[in-house]
């Protein structure tokens, strides 16, 4: 999503089909070295980008930390959509009404 290619554009690339690449996303079905430096052929990035953080977050849950809601929710392709098409959002008044609104949806859901 960070760079705009879809699973069903980085599948054909990679000669699978898009439920095949959310498999190997989502963990369900493990990926191998080969086809692991293929994906990160096409998508521009060094393998070691796969792997950035695995120390901290090896770490972090050894020591019995949760990972933050905001990191989940970042991590979720809603969230990473979400704040990809806020932060292109110029105009500040918009920005606070948008806030404003999510806020008071929250607020409604809360009190169900």
């Amino acid at each position: 999503m960070l760079i705009g290619m879809s699973q069903e554009r980085l599948g054909e690339l990679l000669g699978l089909t898009f439920q095949q690449v959310q498999k190997y996303e989502k963990g369900i079905n493990r990926i191998g070295a080969g086809r692991l430096y293929e994906v990160a052929g096409i998508l521009g990035v060094p393998v070691a980008f796969f792997y950035e953080d695995v120390d901290a977050h090896t770490a972090a849950r050894a020591a019995g930390a949760e990972t933050p809601p905001v990191m989940d929710f970042l991590s979720s392709p809603e969230g990473l959509q979400l704040s990809l098409a806020f932060m292109r959002i110029k105009d500040m008044k918009v920005k606070r009404r948008i806030l404003d609104l999510v806020r008071s949806l929250a607020d409604d859901t809360s009190e169900d």
